[in-house]
Formats: C-alpha cells, structure tokens, sequence
C-alpha cells in the first residue's frame, strides 16, 4: 500500500494523507459522488472531477505495480535478476518502459534469432559483436560453425547476423531513443488505395504528410477510419539515415575490425525488420490513445453541458416530431413532464394542410394553454418551423417554438423502457413525447436514452468503447448527484444513476412507491429490498423529498448532519463565523458551508443559474442571408475543428476553430458549450447549392 501510495503522490497533485484517505474510502465501497460532497474534509476538497481522474490514475499505477512485480518474477525464473535491472525495474514510471525492460525475456514464437540460436550460433554471434575479428578472419570462425543444418560459412554468418538483429531490436534504449524519435520528429504519410474516392469522405488526407507530433486528434482518427474502409493507407515514417549514422557511431566498437561491415549489416537488417515495424505499432497504439482519451473527453464535456441544459419550467409544452408523408406528430406534456395528449398534422408536403392543420394546434394550445413548442430537429424540421411562424404571425397564436435534438427519440421511442411507460401508443408518440419531455427536463428524459446515440461528439464507433461507456457513465452519474433526485417522481432510469443505487434497487424503489405511496421521508429508503445501511449512507444526501416531514429532505444536507442543521435555525447564517461554529459543533469548516448553503438555498437546483432556453417566432432562410450579416443562433454539437449552429436553417452553420477567437485555442470548449445562445454571429460564407453557412464569432 506504501509504494502505491508514494506512486500516486508523484502522480497526482494530492497530498499523501488525502490520497490515504481517498483509498480507505474506495476500499470502503465509498462511492465518488459521495465523497466529492460529503468527505471533503477527508480529501482536501476534491471535487468529483479530481477525483476521477484520481481514481484513473489509481487504477494504472496499481496495474504498474502489479505487472513489476510479475515481471520481476519472470525474469527471475528465467534469467539472474541483477541489482541494476531490478532498480530498473523499480525506476519504471509507465508499463511501455517496463515492457522494454522485459522484452528479451520474453518466451518468443520461432524467429529466426531463436532458429539460429537452436543450431549453436550464439557464440559466433558473440564474437561478431565484438567485432575484433577481420573480415578474413571471421569467416574462418564461421566455417567452424558449418555442422548439422548448417550448411555452409555463409549460413552460418547469416544466423549470428539474425540473432544480433534481435539483440538490437530489444535493447531497451534504443527502442525508447527511436520512438522518441518517431514520436517528436516522424511523419504520418497517408497515400491513396485503389479504393480510393476522390470526391469522398477522405478526399483531404490522401498523399498528405504532417509530423506525427502535430497531427491532432480528430484528424488521426479521422485517417484511420479512412484506413479501415481501405481508401488510404498510412506510414510512419522517420529519418533511417540518422539512426544509421548513431548505429556507426555508437553502437559499433571503436577498435572494430573489418568484420563491422557484418555486424553493421546485422543492426541495419535489426532496424529495418524487426524495430521499426514493432515501434511503428507502439507510435499507432499511443496516437490511438491519445486520440481516443481526446475524443471521450469531448464526449464527456458535452455530455455535460447537453444534461446540464436548464429545465424549462411552469409551461405546459406541445412536443413535435416533423415529417413530410406521415405526418408531424404532435404531444402535448403539462408542467411536470405528464403526457397529456397526442395528435397528427400534415402542414407540409405533400399534403400542405395548412388549415386543418391550423385548427389542430390552436386546439391543442387553447384545451392545455400551451405556451412552448419544442420541435425536432429531423427531416421537415425546416418546413415544421415554417409552419409555427406562419400560425404565430397570422393567428399570434403566441406559440414561440424552439429547436431540440432528436437525436436518440427513435432508440427511446422503440425501447422496452418506452414501451413500459407509454404501453398505449405507437412509437412515433412516444418519439414526440420525448423531444418535449427533453426540453422539459433534459436530464430527466434524456438519461433514458444511450449517451452515445446522442450525437455529442465525433468517431464515437472508433474510439475504446470501455473508456467511453465510462467516461459518459461517470459523467452522467456525477450530474445527477449534484442535481439531486426527486425520489417521488423519478424513473428507475434516473434513480439508477444516483450514488450507492444501481438499477436492481432503483426498481425496488419504484415498486416501493407504487405498494405504499409517495416516501415522506428519507429513512423510508432503508425499507427498500436491497437496499442496506451502505447503499443509504450513499445515497441519501442526493436524495430530494418535497414537502416531506424534514424540510431538510428537500435539501442536500446529508441526513448524518440533519442535527447539526438542526442546530443553525434561527442564526444569522451571512454573518456566522464558520471556522469558530464548525469547531464549536464539531464538525469539517467544508461541511458547515456546505450545509449552510443548503439552508440558504432549500431545493436549489444548479442548473437554475444558467441562460434559460431561447425560444423564437419566425425562421431564417438562407436566400435571405449574405456575406457580412449578423444571425443569432444555439450551439447544437461541438467537435475538435469547430462548433455547430443551429441559426434556423435546415442544416446547421458551423464555427471553425480558428473563427471562434482573436486569440489561439488549443479546443472550442474554451469558449463554447452546448446549447450556449450566440446573439451575434457573423456570417462568412454561404454555399446555397450544399445549403452550408460558414459563421464567425471574430467580427470584421
């Protein structure tokens, strides 16, 4: 525990003691969201980001650790672990370093090295290496190898060559000296297959060169998939001229005789066959990971922000899934998120039915007062828009839309979850009453659906599927923690993501409350099957009860603490010295604020702090745009390159990178988030025939 614990001091930016308290507490079936709120004191403060990032690291150094002390002992058994090579071994900060301290021990497949050792090569090998022999002379040493398969001096020159190659491709410092090299100085060529599209996808990357240091990683990606559907083909390259020279000068002895000329051979065939083809592997694997860790974490940022979007609240909301043949499905949901009704309208083509169409939705809007339409943003998403601005401007129907994603409503829609909740109607209802159920509510609806059907990120079938569930599990998790559940109206879905409650005991709960009615207060939950003193101790403080018997259920004051909240009623909170009062009630300074903040703000949702939605009357078209004019609109999804908008087109404008600041960004996150309203955005090009609009938030 001592090692890891000194590792993970050196890793981190955490103190030793917090970090010995962060690994109690995970022993101790502690969860993260839990102790992020609730053991700050314990932590130094960490937040649950820092915590899982620590929790990231923890893991890898203790498969570090792990894999030294397996490695230590393989080599043990087969070789003599010498003094220096097991100090190696402890000096080894990463597994790549480790493997190459253990690379020539490893059991290989047959080789050639290893065929040339079997026939007794191994001491000519020796004396090649040594290089003191003349040519003339060496080859009189070799002749006294010709024997059994051996056939002949060459053969057997050839087979100590082969297993000098070897010896060379495992050094441990030459593997990590070129691929340090390939990393900062090589190149990643990308040429054209005979699959090739010149007009396809990958039309920008075949025949291009960039040093491998700078490709970035939406790029990389985007190169490999080119590789997968076998229309480029990659190659990392590096300067061989260099690494022959540093091989003449380093590696060969400086008495050498004439016999180098062989064993330069040998390094040069070791190079070229066995430890450029096996770095060049290595260089992929970590560009893919970097990659792969760059791209999650776009995942997972926007992940954030989309579940963070503000609920739109006290409106009763009219859900619309657009389409053209069948018809837009329209679903009317009260201010708690209840489904109402449904209907169908046919306003755009074929049928353009405007009238009845008309009369439908004026319906709906008077019978339920609707005051929000929410409208996917699918095929005769454009054409639906047009429609609303129409009935607003004719009739001031007053019914201001505004634009959400459907992306994932058909994966809900034909769920068996949707098909528990909704049993009744078809899945296109269910499809509308999710795209209003997300403006509503978004993290409440939208947890529902599988973060990766979402379109929140790019190459999210390309990336480590296992890092990424994680990645957008964590995330998911650790929001609806610090958002708060309300125990009495939501799904299993939801309550599953909720601290120390996984989706068995979540459907407890839910059965719970249907058998015995709403919970009045949180000690109630120790009566759910399943669920013990632990899974309580987790969950509890996420927990909200409106209206409950404790006002402190309504709040994120954990319930071990309801005592001493119990003690500040009647005290100026503003005011209270809260390092002199936390040690008079015995208790963190951390948690008293915290508690403190609680009381101050009873039933406060975070989410409640940011822009609220922006709705709108009319739609822009693009005939109506030109270079130089001013649009507003909302960041719909963000990728590396740029950001894009929707601005009341069909298809959304994009922000490059580079459009977004007067000074350099490393990501658009840094200025960005989704769903973030832009109130002036410059246009800087149009492209009517591909319906494309290039935006800038950099005004000329």
């Amino acid at each position: 525990m001592q090692n890891l614990i000194t590792l993970l001091t050196q890793k981190t930016k955490l103190k030793k003691e917090h970090i010995a308290n962060i690994l109690k507490l995970l022993d101790d079936g502690s969860t993260i969201p839990f102790i992020a709120r609730y053991r700050k004191e314990m932590t130094g403060g960490a937040d649950d980001e820092v915590l899982r990032d620590f929790e990231t690291i923890y893991l890898a150094s203790q498969k570090l650790l792990q894999r030294k002390e397996e490695v230590s002992r393989l080599i043990t058994e087969r070789a003599t672990l010498s003094e220096a090579m097991k100090k190696s071994i402890e000096e080894a900060d990463n597994l790549r370093t480790l493997e190459d301290i253990y690379r020539p021990f490893k059991e290989k497949k047959n080789s050639r090295a290893m065929s040339a050792m079997s026939c007794g090569l191994s001491p000519l090998a020796n004396t090649l290496q040594s290089a003191r022999l003349s040519k003339e002379a060496f080859i009189k040493e070799a002749k006294k190898f010709v024997k059994g398969t051996i056939s002949s001096y060459e053969e057997a020159i050839k087979g100590a060559q082969d297993i000098l190659a070897e010896r060379y491709a495992e050094q441990p410092r030459e593997r990590e000296a070129i691929r340090n090299q390939m990393l900062r100085y090589g190149n990643l060529d990308s040429k054209a297959t005979k699959k090739f599209q010149e007009n396809g996808t990958f039309k920008n990357f075949a025949g291009k060169s960039e040093k491998v240091s700078y490709v970035p990683s939406h790029r990389y990606l985007a190169i490999m998939r080119g590789v997968k559907e076998k229309e480029l083909s990659v190659k990392i390259t590096t300067d061989i001229d260099r690494i022959h020279q540093n091989i003449q000068e380093y590696k060969i002895p400086r008495h050498a005789s004439s016999s180098k000329d062989f064993l330069l051979s040998a390094y040069k065939d070791g190079l070229k066959r066995l430890l450029l083809p096996s770095l060049e592997r290595e260089v992929h694997a970590e560009l893919k990971e970097k990659a792969d860790l760059a791209a999650i974490s776009v995942f997972g940022k926007n992940l954030n922000q989309l579940l963070m979007t503000p609920p739109v609240t006290k409106r009763v909301l009219l859900g619309v899934d657009p389409a053209f043949v069948s018809g837009c499905k329209l679903a009317v949901i009260d201010e708690n998120a209840n489904y109402l009704e449904h209907a169908v309208i046919y306003p755009t083509q074929p049928r353009n039915d405007y009238e009845n169409s008309k009369i439908k939705v004026l319906q709906l809007a008077k019978k339920y007062s609707i005051s929000g339409v929410a409208i996917g943003n699918g095929t005769g998403s454009r054409e639906t828009q047009e429609f609303f601005a129409r009935l607003n401007k004719d009739e001031n129907a007053n019914l201001n839309y505004t634009v959400v994603s459907e992306a994932g409503a058909s994966v809900y829609s034909a769920s068996k979850l949707a098909q528990d909740e909704y049993p009744k109607l078809d899945v296109t209802i269910r499809g509308a009453i999710s795209i209003a159920q997300r403006l509503r509510d978004p993290m409440a609806t939208l947890v529902k659906i599988d973060p990766k059907s979402l379109g929140i990120g790019q190459y999210q079938h390309d990336v480590d599927q296992k890092l990424l569930e994680k990645k957008l599990g964590d995330v998911t998790g650790d929001l609806v923690n610090r958002v708060g559940v309300d125990i009495n109206s939501a799904s299993a879905t939801l309550l599953s993501h909720v601290a120390g409650i996984g989706a068995k005991i979540a459907k407890n709960i839910i059965s719970y409350r249907n058998e015995n009615g709403n919970f009045s207060t949180k000690s109630q939950l120790l009566k759910v099957k399943g669920l013990g003193k632990k899974a309580y101790e987790q969950a509890a403080g996420f927990i909200r009860i409106k209206n409950g018997k404790s006002p402190f259920d309504n709040s994120g004051i954990h319930p071990e603490s309801y005592e001493t909240a119990k003690k500040l009623d009647g005290l100026e909170l503003d005011t209270l010295n809260t390092h002199d009062k936390a040690q008079e009630l015995h208790v963190g300074v951390d948690t008293l604020k915290d508690i403190i903040k609680e009381l101050t703000k009873p039933g406060f949702d975070p989410r409640e702090d940011l822009p609220p939605i922006p709705f709108k009357e009319g739609v822009t078209d693009i005939k109506m745009l030109q270079e130089g004019s001013f649009v507003s609109g909302v960041v719909r999804n963000i990728a590396d390159f740029g950001a894009f908008v929707d601005i009341g087109l069909k298809n959304d404008g994009m922000i490059h990178i580079s459009k977004m600041s007067i000074k350099r960004i490393k990501h658009p996150l840094e200025v960005l988030s989704l769903n973030q309203f832009l109130p002036q955005i410059e246009v800087v090009s149009i492209d009517n025939e591909k319906g494309k609009v290039g935006l800038s938030l950099v005004l000329s």
